[in-house]
């Protein structure tokens, strides 16, 4: 690409429109005179290349550089260059298809300025980048060369140089560009720290509440949904209850009227049929008392005579037995004390016997101490009277005790050698019975084995019988606990079926209704349930209860059914089932309220009076919860009367008072089961209960000796094993026992246990000697001892004497002193002894005094036992007469049986029709409450229906769905009491949560996540490219190293070439500074001929420009631009030198365009066109010149305006 022609108009000193065309496409230069502007049109294509420092225009600004500065009427600097583009391997990037390029610049009066490529409009960017793209940056050119340029190139440091280097080699635009981006990389290191520092100190804290408070947010809008769904659920469940109960109560109300009405019309008919049967009755009666009435009752009065007559005989007879019974334990009482006091007499007796036989002893030891002391008087008195004591406390002269001694010593001689002579005779024998015993037979060995294992075995048996811990005496102890627990169960057992069969209506018998059958289902009549607290109560207890107190309570109606179909009862109950029963008790309030009235002692609720099992609650309430007991008539009418009250109330004495105004008068009703009929009975209330709690009291000590039974049967049981074990370990014992007696003797009588016999005497007899020898020795030691002591009492015979005295006289006190204690002694037994024997005589009076009283007692017991046979015998008689009665009253019973079917069954049909009577009229009562009830309930729900719609509008929308399946309105799938339990907890839930809500949570938390989101994604990009960047920087600094290389070898060559082309003979180079780096900096070395020039200074200024101006060349000839130029370049040098340029460009630079301004005829006649300029009239025009080569000195020029 070069340049074909320039257009200038208004630019500088061009006015008018000028073009300068045809440009040659290698050579061209412009000369003129000075001031004449050939430089500006040198500025003029670096105004159009886009040159920003327009210092190097000559111009301040773009305003300069329009003529004259718009003063003379032009107010708009344009130029044009057409760019040949045919040469596509050197086209600019993006313009390939464009054989021209033209581009034009244009500056308005004011600095406005635009570009324009191909006639289009064009940014600034776009046109530096097309130059840039073909090595014409005119903002760092190397393309151009101005003046002063080589002068400012010989002043360069080598950083400089070495940016000379690296814009030649084409990295100096990459050189700045990395500066930018260095410092873009800084500035969006600095925003991403800010970047983080928002997000960390406010974005995400913020975040992080919002987060929460969004959370809770959500949680209280799906509550509030959830609430208001939970609410319509609700709401539906409560209309359709609604709607239902004014449906079925008005159904109910119709179908209960129905009942009324047939009901009273049963009981008129039943009334009717009571009074029939009742006259019916009464003249029954009438006739049956006609017939045999008088016969009846006389027999009755005769059975009832002879059994007043039998009971008064019974009575006496039982009177004697309990006195035959005292008689009999005062006599075992008497047996039992004379026995314990034969005991403490035999005792006593033992006692006195042992202290007589102490007494005896302490006598014979005073008798001795009496002795003692008598001799040591005598010889106290003999050594007084010179006499001294021998060895046997005799008293005797020295010398006479001397021959004793002598006589002693003779003796033991004597003994010794009998002693000896016999040892020597046993010992042979022994000797000699030794070797005959060694031949010992083997059946002596064997029984001596068997004997030691039979004795083995006994230890054996000992140990085994001690381990087992058996006592026959705790066996024999249980049994006889055993027999009297038997009788006494057995004694408790008869008193308890004897008073059950006085009140057969306290049992409840029945068949079990299946196999298998829980007994716990029925729990037995009301009366044996309870327990009064207070018998004093009794009466009252049972006025309350009436008929109830009979009724059969059982866990449920289901029990109830089967007792009735299967249960085979033998008469009519009421059962109450637990689970059913319908129970209503006095509220506190008003027993409070009563008691205030009538006193807090005098007035109780009923059921506060017994004792019963909590799970009889229902049943207990249904029998005594609704009525008051009160201690008397007054009391009760008063609570009973008083309008706050009006409860039933009933006395002490059992009279009832009703606030309806019946009054029952003390007796109480009772059903009888043996005659079927309701009989009056009016004693016999609290005599039930009280007995009743006596039959209780017996069970209880019944079950309490049936456990203590049971235990000793156990127990029993347990040491039975232990007692057969016991027994045949002791049968062993025993056996072994005997056969050890057997081997015993047998060893006994056998040759070999006589030998061993005799030997054993032998042995004895040895020992003995031995004995013997060793005692004569002794003797015979201390009588020559003794004899010696006289001899020497003799020679002292005063001292001695004195000495003797003196023991003489300690022995005498010391005898005083022993025989006064044993006095002592003797005289406190003595005392002792008699004490016990008055004790003695006492108990045996008393023992004579039992004997007598024993013997009363057996003939009283047998005076009773002989009355007692007597009075049997006329109760035996008696008894006859009753049943001889009681026969003749039952022919005449049987006689009037036939009137007594009768009237029971006329009876028994009047208790029927009285009972359904009784039914029908509790029924009508029941169902009046019952419509009652029902006309509130219907007239309550049509108002909540009549309400809800009011309230709730979306009612008559949503209600063909209530109720539904697969609806919100499922009551079926959903529980609407759960669902009204949970709806109350989200409401609590849902208070709690709006009080720190925050209902702009969702809005407040997506801005600040879409600010969060969004600066995360420009951190993101940034940091990716800041990676991006520096990677492109790395590889660009390694390539940059490589054509910086590459450009200083090429530049270094062409260098050397060029300086030596313009000045033949000498050398250039250049080299890396000092640091041997070419990184750091480069400096020039020079050579003229040989010698190497240490610096520049050493040159001429000519040869100094030349350096330049070959470096300048040099750096042009390695990346070669299309256009290259040179503005006055050879002012300092001379003609000979700027012939050699000219020859020089022509030779190096085949390729580029040359523009040349130049003053010297040696430079521009190398050039193919020349142009020339001119001033005239203020304005410059220029004229061109083409110029052949073929002549050097007169070139021919072909004049071109």
């Amino acid at each position: 690409m070069y340049i074909k022609s320039i257009v200038l108009e208004g630019f500088k000193s061009y006015a008018q429109r000028t073009e300068i065309k045809d440009l040659d496409p290698l050579f061209n230069a412009i000369t003129g005179l000075n001031g004449s502007g050939k430089s500006n049109v040198l500025d003029s294509i670096c105004f159009v290349l886009g040159i920003n420092n327009l210092s190097q225009v000559r111009a301040s600004n773009l305003q300069d550089l329009v003529y004259k500065n718009g003063q003379a009427g032009i107010t708009k600097a344009t130029v044009s260059i057409n760019f040949d583009n045919s040469n596509k391997s050197r086209s600019p990037l993006g313009f390939e298809a464009n054989d021209e390029i033209t581009v034009t610049r244009q500056v308005v009066v004011g600095g406005r300025s635009k570009y324009l490529i191909n006639g289009v409009n064009a940014a600034n960017s776009r046109v530096q980048d097309l130059f840039c793209s073909v090595g014409l940056n005119v903002n760092n050119p190397h393309f151009l060369i101005l003046q002063g340029q080589i002068t400012k190139v010989l002043n360069m440091k080598p950083v400089e140089i070495l940016a000379m280097i690296e814009e030649a080699a084409g990295t100096r635009m990459y050189e700045s560009k990395k500066i930018t981006v260095q410092k873009t990389i800084e500035k969006k290191e600095s925003k991403l720290k800010s970047i983080q520092t928002v997000l960390n100190e406010e974005i995400n804290p913020t975040l992080q509440k919002l987060k929460e408070e969004r959370a809770s947010y959500l949680e209280y809008q799906k509550i509030v949904r959830e609430i208001e769904h939970l609410s319509h659920f609700c709401i539906a469940y409560q209309f359709v209850l609604a709607e239902e109960t004014q449906i079925s109560s008005t159904e109910e109300l119709k179908e209960m009227q129905s009942n009324v009405e047939k009901f009273q019309k049963s009981r008129a008919e039943i009334e009717q049929k009571l009074k029939q049967l009742n006259e019916d009755i009464t003249e029954m009666e009438k006739e049956k008392d006609k017939e045999v009435g008088g016969r009846l009752r006389t027999l009755e009065a005769a059975l009832s005579e002879n059994q007043r007559v039998n009971t008064k005989a019974q009575s006496a007879l039982d009177l004697k037995k309990q006195n035959l019974r005292r008689e009999e334990v005062k006599y075992n009482e008497l047996v039992t004390h004379m026995q314990k006091d034969s005991k403490a007499l035999l005792s006593k007796e033992k006692e006195i016997e042992n202290l007589e036989k102490e007494l005896n002893v302490l006598l014979e030891e005073s008798e001795k101490d009496a002795h003692a002391l008598a001799a040591a008087q005598q010889h106290f008195n003999a050594v007084s009277a010179g006499l001294s004591s021998n060895k046997d406390g005799e008293d005797a002269t020295l010398s006479g005790q001397m021959m004793i001694c002598k006589n002693e010593i003779s003796k033991a001689v004597t003994e010794a050698k009998q002693a000896e002579m016999k040892l020597n005779y046993a010992q042979k024998e022994l000797k000699a019975k030794e070797a005959e015993v060694r031949k010992v037979d083997e059946g002596y060995k064997k029984d001596q084995k068997a004997f030691e294992a039979v004795e083995k075995m006994k230890r054996t048996l000992e140990k085994q019988i001690n381990e087992l811990n058996y006592s026959e005496e705790k066996v024999e102890a249980l049994e006889a606990k055993k027999k009297a627990l038997i009788s006494d169960i057995s004694r408790l057992r008869e008193l308890s079926e004897n008073l059950m069969a006085k009140f057969p209506h306290l049992q409840f018998t029945y068949k079990h209704p299946e196999k298998n059958w829980d007994l716990n289902h029925v729990k037995g009549p009301v009366v044996s349930l309870f327990t009064v607290k207070d018998l004093s109560n009794a009466k009252a207890l049972e006025a309350v209860a009436g008929g109830k107190l009979y009724n059969i309570i059982v866990d449920t109606e289901v029990t109830g059914k089967k007792l009735l179909e299967k249960g085979e009862l033998k008469h009519r109950y009421t059962i109450i089932p637990l689970n059913k029963i319908s129970a209503r008790c006095v509220p506190e309030d008003t027993v409070k309220l009563a008691q205030s009235l009538a006193g807090r002692a005098n007035l109780h609720l009923a059921l506060s009076l017994i004792v019963y099992e909590p799970e009889l609650q229902k049943a207990m309430e249904y029998v005594f919860g609704t009525t008051l007991v009160c201690n008397n008539m007054d009391n009760a009418k008063k609570v009973t009367f008083d309008k706050r009250i009006m409860t039933r109330s009933v006395t002490l004495d059992g009279d009832v008072f009703d606030p309806q105004g019946t009054l029952h008068g003390g007796n109480c009703w009772f059903y009888s089961y043996n005659t079927n009929n309701i009989e009056c009975a009016s004693s016999q209330a609290a005599a039930i209960l009280s007995k009743l709690q006596e039959v209780k009291d017996i069970e209880i000590e019944l079950k309490t000796k049936e456990s203590e039974l049971a235990a000793v049967q156990n127990e029993l049981a347990s040491l039975k094993t232990v007692a057969e074990r016991y027994q045949q370990l002791k049968q062993q014992w025993e056996m072994k026992s005997e056969e050890a007696e057997l081997l015993h003797k047998k060893l006994h009588q056998s040759a070999y246990h006589k030998q061993e016999e005799e030997l054993l005497a032998l042995r004895k007899t040895i020992a003995n000697c031995e004995e013997t020898l060793k005692q004569t020795e002794e003797t015979q030691k201390k009588a020559e001892k003794k004899y010696k002591e006289l001899e020497n009492k003799i020679k002292n015979a005063e001292a001695e004497c004195l000495k003797e005295r003196k023991n003489a006289e300690q022995k005498l006190d010391n005898a005083k002193k022993k025989a006064d204690t044993s006095s002592k002694k003797i005289k406190d037994m003595q005392q002792e002894v008699k004490a016990l024997a008055l004790e003695l005589e006492e108990l045996k009076q008393e023992q004579a005094s039992y004997k007598q009283q024993i013997t009363a007692a057996e003939e009283a017991i047998k005076s009773y036992k002989e009355q007692i046979g007597a009075m049997v015998a006329e109760v035996a008689k008696t008894e006859e007469s009753v049943e001889r009665a009681q026969k003749e009253l039952a022919k005449q019973k049987e006689v009037i049986a036939l009137h007594d079917n009768a009237i029971k069954d006329k009876s028994a049909e009047m208790v029927k029709y009285r009972e359904q009577y009784n039914e029908l009229q509790l029924k009508i009562k029941e169902l009046e409450h019952s419509i009652t009830k029902c006309q509130q309930d219907s007239a309550d729900a049509a108002a909540k229906v009549a309400k809800m719609l009011r309230e709730y509008k979306w009612i008559a929308s949503d209600k063909p769905l209530f109720g539904q399946p697969n609806t919100a309105y499922d009551f079926k799938s959903n529980n609407p009491k759960e669902a009204n339990q949970k709806l109350q907890k989200l409401q609590e839930h849902k208070e709690k949560l709006g009080r720190n809500v925050n209902m702009r949570a969702m809005n407040m938390f997506s801005d600040a996540e879409e600010r969060y989101n969004d600066l995360m994604k420009k951190k993101r990009i940034v940091e990716n490219d800041k990676m991006k960047i520096l990677a492109v920087i790395e590889e660009l600094d390694r390539k940059k190293k490589q054509a910086l290389d590459i450009a200083w070898k090429k530049v270094n060559e062409d260098f050397g070439s060029i300086f030596s082309t313009l000045l033949p003979g000498a050398k250039a180079v250049l080299v890396a500074t000092k640091t041997q780096n070419v990184l750091v900096g480069m400096e020039f070395r020079v050579a003229l001929g040989n010698t190497w020039k240490e610096n520049l200074t050493e040159l001429s200024g000519g040869q100094r420009s030349l350096v330049a101006l070959s470096l300048i060349l040099a750096m042009l000839l390695f990346r070669p631009a299309p256009v290259y130029i040179l503005d006055e370049v050879d002012a300092a040098l001379d003609l000979s030198h700027t012939q050699n340029i000219g020859q020089m460009l022509q030779t190096h630079f085949k390729h580029s365009q040359f523009i040349v301004v130049s003053l010297k005829d040696g430079m521009f006649n190398n050039a193919n066109v020349l142009y020339k300029t001119k001033f005239v009239d203020g304005v410059s025009t220029i004229a061109r010149y083409s110029q052949t080569q073929s002549r050097k000195n007169e070139p021919a020029r072909k004049k071109d305006e």
